[in-house]
């Protein structure tokens, strides 16, 4: 499992990408449709995923994994998974929580 980005919800993708590209000097690295956009946190290889979905379940740790089924099916007995894995364009993605109610979000990219 590796960190790949820091997943935040925002209410307002456009005045939220303004903020972060003017005030915090981040880039955009791509983007996916209308509602999701990834920027360049300067000196790091993580970076910002911002979306404007998911505000109930709150900011976290996307982390890449070889098979998102694969670790389910090894940890859904262990972790509380919120999201079971679902397709996204590349690849699978699920969410779980920690004991403290922490969002940790998984993705692979198997569709490449």
């Amino acid at each position: 499992m590796k960190l790949a980005f820091l997943f935040h919800p925002v209410g307002n993708l456009k005045e939220s990408l303004t903020y972060y590209r003017e005030t915090l000097g981040m880039s955009e690295a791509w983007r996916e449709g209308e509602h999701t956009v990834a920027l360049n946190i300067p000196g790091s290889e993580v970076q910002i995923l911002l979306e404007d979905d998911e505000m109930d379940i709150g900011p976290g740790g996307v982390f890449m994994v070889d098979s998102v089924d694969d670790f389910y099916k090894e940890n859904k007995e262990k972790l509380q998974f919120i999201k079971e894995p679902v397709d996204i364009p590349p690849g699978r993605y699920a969410i779980y929580r920690d004991s403290d109610q922490n969002a940790f979000r998984i993705i692979d990219m198997t569709n490449q």
